[in-house]
């Protein structure tokens, strides 16, 4: 079987949240934050910004570590590197805008390749020297998105709208221009160090939003631009953490308004879907669009080992009409295949697009603390080092898999450990169980065949598990039945 694209599209075991994606040249590169399995922090790792030809994004590589975490304003690495961007200066070398956690200044780094390695080039700041952040005007640096427009002007976009108790904690660490009014666009010279005039505040949050047509979909965090024919994008993560949402203008600098959500990582919203009826477990999220081969994508992260540290890159082809507006994408398996996934081969069951337990999903949650409220739910989880599965399925616990292009009559394996029950195979959401799969107990993964009616075409395969203990589901295959 020809090698397929899944969600997530990196390699298993892989933990880049925020994907910022811009092509340059004849590859796309992604710029992530980096998580690490076990950490109770967001973002501990290096910069490591992966990339692919935009012919085949199948093949993704990495050269190395793109910029290491410890360094200046890290020497002894203590901070962590939130969620970063990059562009293309007019001297033709690679700019990208981080920042260090709750630092409040915007560090940029410069290299001559767009996947570095890069070396720390100076702060962004006023015409008098003082650090952007720090100005009577500026808000809380963060999350910084960066966009060169057609004219080789650049703008920087950045800002936080916390809720009253995020401000409280961040009054309370010297951090006083922080609210929940929106968020801030600042041209830069040509230097791509100095801001050019003053700051303008873009779009609203949650306490300036009445009358503006953003009402419950104001802006959190996350500043991205695209520009797409004479229009400009703002993408950002709404006020409801899980959604990627869009505004459009005129102009990259003023005049936007709310055009609707992107994607849910929990696929809330998606046709109607209420919070309470989510589909997969949901967190925060972050990310963007771009145009790679013609086709227009969103990249996004999902959440793993129920928490809010360990997540992992997805994309969604998207549909963009004629009259502007982009349709809100569905998570899959399938991801940046845009296609179906053949119905027949093998399969790792960590590229569930959808999981919840028999009482459904609930949101990751940040910390270890939170943990006690998972107690019935599965996740995607590492069962070895850098190894995925789905752990802990309960009785009714259901994983979703999208799409398939299904052959008909169908062996179906799935590969399993710890206690038996059965795993019933459908190929609707509540619809006839198509095949019931006998599991064999035990601490070693174990395989189990059935053979399924499934219908022939584009469908998705749903697995709930039925038992009186708890599984961790590896993987399974299909193999069509003639005669």
């Amino acid at each position: 079987m020809e090698k397929q694209v899944f969600n997530p599209y990196l390699p298993e075991g892989v933990y880049i949240p925020d994907g910022e994606p811009h092509v340059f040249g004849d590859r796309v590169y992604v710029y992530g934050s980096h998580d690490k399995c076990g950490s109770p922090r967001y973002c501990p790792g290096d910069y490591t910004f992966w990339s692919a030809p935009v012919d085949d994004l199948s093949k993704w590589s990495l050269r190395g570590v793109s910029y290491p975490r410890r360094g200046v304003r890290n020497r002894l690495g203590f901070r962590c590197m939130w969620a970063p961007d990059c562009t293309k200066g007019q001297d033709g070398r690679y700019y990208l805008y981080y920042c260090f956690d709750f630092d409040n200044r915007i560090c940029v780094a410069v290299s001559d390749a767009p996947d570095g390695p890069f070396t720390f080039y100076g702060y962004v700041h006023h015409p008098d020297g003082t650090l952007y952040g720090q100005g009577p005007k500026d808000i809380m640096c963060f999350d910084p998105g960066v966009f060169t427009d057609t004219d080789g002007r650049t703008y920087l976009y950045s800002g936080y709208s916390a809720n009253e108790d995020l401000k409280r904690m961040l009054n309370g660490r010297g951090i006083k221009n922080v609210d929940g009014t929106g968020n801030q666009v600042a041209r830069l010279k040509a230097d791509m160090l100095t801001v050019d005039g003053e700051p303008k505040m873009l779009i609203p949050g949650y306490k300036n939003s009445a009358g503006t047509g953003f009402e419950g979909h104001e802006f959190y965090e996350a500043s991205s631009i695209r520009k797409i024919g004479e229009k400009y994008y703002f993408i950002y993560s709404s006020r409801l953490s899980h959604e990627l949402a869009y505004a459009v203008s005129d102009r990259p600098d003023e005049g936007f308004r709310f055009g609707g959500a992107i994607i849910s990582n929990g696929d809330i919203g998606y046709e109607g879907r209420r919070q309470e009826d989510a589909s997969n477990y949901w967190g925060n999220v972050h990310g963007s669009i771009e145009n790679i081969g013609g086709q227009w994508y969103v990249f996004y992260h999902r959440q793993t080992n129920k928490n809010e540290q360990t997540r992992q890159a997805c994309a969604e082809p998207i549909t963009i009409l004629e009259d502007g507006r982009i349709v809100m994408a569905e998570m899959t398996s399938q991801g940046l295949s845009g296609k179906p996934l053949p119905g027949v081969g093998h399969y790792p069951a960590y590229i569930a697009c959808n999981l919840r337990s028999k009482e459904g999903a609930l949101k990751c949650a940040y910390g270890p603390l939170s943990r006690h409220k998972y107690v019935k739910h599965p996740c995607i989880g590492e069962y070895e080092k850098g190894k995925q599965c789905i752990r802990e399925m309960q009785d009714g616990a259901v994983a979703g898999f999208k799409y398939f292009d299904l052959k008909g009559k169908t062996r179906l394996t799935v590969t399993t450990r710890g206690a038996g029950g059965v795993m019933k195979v459908g190929a609707e959401t509540n619809g006839n169980v198509l095949a019931t799969v006998p599991l064999t107990g035990g601490k070693e993964w174990t395989s189990s065949s059935a053979v399924a009616e499934l219908p022939a075409g584009k469908y998705p395969l749903w697995f709930r598990y039925e038992g009186s203990g708890k599984i961790d589901f590896l993987s399974f295959s299909l193999e069509p039945v003639t005669g």
